[in-house]
């Protein structure tokens, strides 16, 4: 089958576990360890092709991308070191508010040196490469850059899978756009494959399911990354935390009081690296009003986490181009995503997921939970 055409916005962390784990599993061709899908749609994980990639950093600017992916600020674990020669070199971005100004502070290693370069038409770019979508790995808070690489995609027929927190997809007049355009796109704000979100929602609904009330929760994160130090500025976590936040509240029956809900970056520990810890806490009651307590620790590393995730959204991404689709993708965004433009629990997006594979059903379809979804599951998995 063809290749997948795919730019990248933004050469860190992300995209470097992306990209030596496409040369990883293309080199163990029979292996499926940390794979959802090891094929989707008939395309492996090695049918997935870099044509095209922007970023802003001097150390990685007109470099070629295999050798872009291991510079600094870059402190992901190696997953595969020997990858090849792409044909593809690093292309100049507009900066815009893509930098915080405090990270000028910090030791060139650890943060951004924008390049003295002209920044590239991006649309010139997407349509002269042949890209079919393009991936959006901006830091967040970066509100405008983000949106100039949507529409960017908008304007040259590529499809956008937007990784970070800045609401596209699941804004409702950006959404009308790509879907009047015939793109489909998916977003918005990367969900882990086993991360902190995913595992918060999977035992917030496991309070909801089995009949225990939810009082207070919090989730503490630190890192060692560019992305923990980027949101030192406390600033550009305006929608990061409500990208969060409404990722657990979606499993509750009654929303909690902002007050009673705290959940976001908390602190940049350097040693860690690309290393995330995450801190758990939710304060139940359940029968007969007796209190309830669960406290949880988990540590991953953060890029390969995303990587197992967004390796899958852009194979379904593909699949709903070869089949005419346009606009959000439901299912897609629900279950790889933090704020799509539906929230659906995951056990339900997962079905509907199934089904837009089988072909027995569109994944830019609108979705109905209550009748979409297989009532006999109560998503508690007992």
């Amino acid at each position: 089958m063809a290749a997948i055409k795919i730019a990248i916005a933004g050469v860190g962390n992300c995209a470097s576990s992306l990209l030596q784990g496409i040369e990883y599993y293309r080199n163990n061709p029979g292996e499926n360890l940390g794979l959802m899908h090891r094929e989707l749609g008939g395309f492996g994980p090695e049918d997935i092709q870099v044509v095209a990639a922007f970023d802003i950093d001097v150390r990685k600017v007109d470099r070629p991308l295999h050798e872009a992916i291991f510079a600094p600020p870059n402190s992901t674990k190696t997953i595969w070191k020997d990858v090849p020669n792409l044909g593809v070199t690093v292309q100049m971005g507009p900066v815009l508010d893509g930098v915080a100004d405090h990270m000028k502070e910090y030791h060139p290693d650890r943060t951004f040196v924008p390049a003295e370069a002209d920044p590239v038409d991006v649309e010139s770019v997407l349509r002269e490469s042949g890209a079919e979508m393009l991936l959006n790995y901006m830091p967040v808070g970066s509100e405008e850059a983000a949106r100039h690489y949507a529409e960017a995609a908008l304007a040259s027929g590529v499809s956008f899978i937007n990784c970070m927190p800045v609401f596209i997809v699941s804004d409702p007049k950006f959404a009308a756009r790509f879907t009047d355009a015939g793109i489909p796109v998916v977003g918005d704000d990367v969900k882990a494959q086993l991360g902190a979100t995913i595992l918060h929602r999977t035992l917030a609904k496991l309070f909801a399911d089995r009949g225990v009330k939810i009082k207070r929760t919090y989730q503490l994160n630190t890192g060692g990354n560019t992305d923990f130090l980027n949101m030192l500025e406390r600033s550009r976590l305006h929608s990061k935390k409500i990208s969060k936040t409404s990722a657990v509240q979606s499993q509750l029956d009654e929303p909690l009081e902002s007050d009673n809900i705290h959940i976001g970056p908390s602190d940049y520990v350097p040693w860690q690296e690309d290393n995330k810890i995450c801190f758990l806490r939710l304060e139940g009651e359940g029968f007969g009003g007796v209190p309830l307590e669960i406290e949880a620790r988990l540590s991953v590393e953060d890029s390969p986490n995303s990587a197992g995730v967004v390796i899958d959204a852009v194979r379904l991404c593909r699949i709903a181009r070869d089949r005419g689709e346009a606009g959000p993708l439901y299912p897609v965004s629900a279950y790889f995503m933090k704020h799509p433009p539906v929230q659906i629990p995951d056990t339900c997006a997962k079905q509907l997921l199934d089904e837009f594979v089988a072909g027995t059903r569109r994944a830019s379809e609108p979705v109905e939970v209550a009748s979409d979804c297989d009532s006999s599951e109560d998503g508690s998995g007992l």
